[in-house]
């Protein structure tokens, strides 16, 4: 599989849906959502090391770690100020 950066955003729409359907499948099933999200984190590990170079993968990991250390993956509750 060659790399393409630049995914059109309704393929990236319809693979987070089918993303979220098979999270919500899974909930359903009564699997624990760590199980879930090691299983996802996982499956997505395997698929980028087929598609990308290491360096690649370590960029992607960088941006997901800024990601949680900066807030942007949570929610923000009703009596957080934004």
């Amino acid at each position: 599989m060659p790399e393409d950066h630049n995914e059109p955003p309704e393929t990236l729409s319809h693979a987070g849906a089918v993303v979220d359907k098979a999270v919500e499948y899974m909930t359903g099933q009564n699997i624990s959502p760590l199980a879930i999200a090691s299983a996802l984190l996982g499956g997505s590990m395997a698929l980028l090391t087929r598609t990308m170079s290491d360096d690649a993968i370590i960029g992607v990991l960088n941006n997901a770690i800024a990601s949680v250390r900066s807030g942007e993956l949570r929610e923000p509750h009703d009596d957080e100020q934004p």
